[in-house]
């Protein structure tokens, strides 16, 4: 089963179901905001991207966090992707975070983009 993150609930009042690319897709996100320590069960799930919101922003940072997010998709999504590539850009104030990743089941894959510390407008 697929569960929808956020967890949430269908128009039947079940638990909601989504496709697998998008409960992968989901998946690497909880990998990206979760911070190590954070959950009790799994001391070291996560990468703590979060974190880099208050920090200075500069490409040794941008590098540093590159091959922590790697590492840390590579040891808790293993069984469900192969990790292709992870690049990781400073701007500004914004740390921009770019995952290519291969499905394991379905050989598809997928790019996904997100954007940590964007000043609202």
């Amino acid at each position: 089963m697929n569960v929808q993150y956020p967890y949430g609930f269908d128009s039947s009042g079940r638990t909601a179901q989504v496709d697998l690319a998008t409960h992968i897709r989901d998946m690497v996100e909880q990998v990206l905001l979760t911070t190590p320590g954070e959950r009790v069960n799994l001391p070291t799930f996560g990468c703590g991207v979060n974190q880099l919101v208050f920090a200075p922003n500069s490409d040794a940072l941008a590098g540093a966090q590159q091959k922590v997010i790697q590492a840390s998709l590579q040891q808790w999504l293993s069984d469900l992707i192969r990790v292709n590539k992870v690049d990781v850009v400073a701007q500004d104030a914004t740390l921009e975070i770019t995952v290519v990743y291969t499905i394991i089941q379905s050989q598809q894959q997928q790019t996904e983009q997100f954007v940590y510390g964007q000043a609202l407008k």
